[in-house]
């Protein structure tokens, strides 16, 4: 473990400084120069006609690196604490990484539920820099998955591009406002980190059920049903929601389209010391889309995790899951 800890700060150590370089000479933000770095590791194409003080610095930085030596996690670790660097500060929700931890779990909960499945196709619809969506792929080892995203934000785009690249993976990735039609058939799970907060388009927002009677709309909201359009009857639908999410349903709209719509299979409230304030606080949401074979679960898995350093704490909550799977499902 601290071998790998070794190579993931000697990766990030390389891609921050080749960064500060970029971000030096082009006078560009931190994470326009990671986009730059990130893609010399794995294109080391430098562009012609470059300042010659300029050129030497990063042949010298590629001299010193192989990519080869380092294992597909690391890489990606190493791009999540490059990225989180560049984002320190920032305000936007979705410019928000999720925790690494949340993914290993969110990996094993799938694999369970998709259990029997070999293949199976999968879409983010907030896809951002997609380290959520690399982290849970890195965890289904024995599954083939055909993997899609979405993302409106320009930045974050290639940002997820790259770090596609990095772990050498293909994944269909759909620049645009993911709230809108999309290209895309029917997946068999749909994971998302939801963003939380109101969908300005409201000229838009009139094609959902779940559109605000006046005013904005909740993007949270029509996230949950976008996803369930996009879901195969049968599908799973695994999102990471606000605590509030049902709190903050006044009128009931979102339960009763719920259940007309999909079986509530689990919720699972994370331990609050992942979260800054207890506000931020989020629990794992997990659907499944009403139709084909799909079957209302004898009871609702409801959990509230202990900290992920209790290592007996989490060995307890996850026998009870196993026992969900065995005798409620």
């Amino acid at each position: 473990m601290a071998e790998q800890m070794e190579r993931v700060e000697r990766l990030f150590d390389w891609i921050d400084h080749t960064t500060k370089i970029i971000e030096s000479e082009e006078s560009v933000p931190y994470l326009e120069a990671l986009i730059a770095s990130s893609g010399l590791l794995f294109d080391p194409q430098l562009p012609e006609n470059m300042k010659s003080t300029y050129e030497e610095s990063l042949v010298n930085q590629l001299d010193r690196i192989n990519l080869k030596d380092f294992s597909m996690e690391e890489r990606r670790k190493a791009m999540q604490i490059a990225i989180l660097k560049g984002m320190k500060g920032a305000t936007q929700q979705h410019h928000y990484v999720t925790p690494d931890t949340i993914g290993i779990l969110m990996g094993y909960l799938i694999e369970k539920f998709m259990d029997g499945q070999s293949e199976f196709r999968m879409f983010d619809p907030a896809v951002g820099t997609a380290n959520f969506l690399l982290a849970v792929l890195n965890q289904l080892k024995n599954k083939k998955v055909e993997a899609f995203g979405s993302e409106v934000d320009p930045t974050l785009m290639r940002l997820a591009y790259n770090h596609t690249n990095l772990q050498e993976r293909e994944i269909e990735y759909f620049h645009q406002d993911s709230l809108k039609p999309i290209l895309l058939e029917p997946v068999d799970v749909v994971l998302s980190d939801l963003p939380v907060g109101y969908y300005p388009d409201d000229e838009n927002a009139q094609g959902f059920q779940l559109k605000a009677e006046e005013g904005h709309s909740f993007a949270h909201h029509l996230f949950i049903e976008q996803s369930l359009t996009y879901t195969k009857p049968g599908g799973y639908l695994f999102f990471l929601i606000p605590n509030f999410l049902f709190e903050m349903d006044k009128d009931k709209k979102l339960n009763q389209f719920l259940a007309e719509e999909a079986y509530i299979n689990g919720v699972l409230e994370l331990p609050s010391s992942l979260f800054k304030e207890e506000k931020q606080g989020k629990s794992i949401l997990i659907l499944q889309k009403k139709g084909n074979e799909a079957k209302k679960p004898r009871k609702v898995m409801l959990a509230q995790l202990p900290s992920f350093k209790d290592a007996q704490g989490m060995n307890r909550t996850i026998d009870q899951i196993n026992e969900w799977f065995a005798n409620d499902r």
